[in-house]
C-alpha cells in the first residue's frame, strides 16, 4: 500500500490545472461538490458517481457484540453507516493497477 493520500487541496490543484479556473473558484467547486454529496447522504438518498461507484447509508440494527479480551458481552446501539460500492469498472481499473 502506498503513504500517498488524496486530499480537497489535490483535487482543488486538479480543478485549477485542468478547468482552469482560479485557485480560490477552484476550491469553492470542489468545497460545493462535497457539500452536496454529504447533503444527499444526510438526507438518506444514495449518491451514484457513474464509471466510479455508489456512496449509501445504510441502518445498522441493535446487537450484542463481545469484548475479545474479556469475552463480556456487550450491547452496540443502533446506527447508521456509510457505505461504497465501487461500479465494475473501478474495480477493474484497481485490478489492473496490481498487475503492474
Amino acid at each position: 500500500m502506498s503513504d500517498k493520500t488524496l486530499t480537497r487541496m489535490d483535487l482543488s490543484e486538479a480543478v485549477f490545472r485542468e478547468v482552469g479556473l482560479s485557485r480560490n473558484e477552484s476550491a469553492q467547486l470542489v468545497e460545493s461538490v462535497l457539500q452536496h454529496m454529504s447533503d444527499a447522504l444526510v438526507d438518506g438518498e444514495q449518491v451514484k458517481i457513474s464509471s466510479f461507484g455508489t456512496f449509501s447509508v445504510r441502518s445498522k440494527a441493535a446487537r450484542v457484540g463481545r469484548n475479545p479480551k474479556t469475552g463480556e458481552e456487550v450491547p452496540i446501539n443502533p446506527r447508521r453507516v456509510l457505505s461504497f460500492r465501487p461500479s465494475h469498472l473501478m474495480k477493474e481499473r484497481v485490478a489492473a493497477g496490481n498487475k503492474a
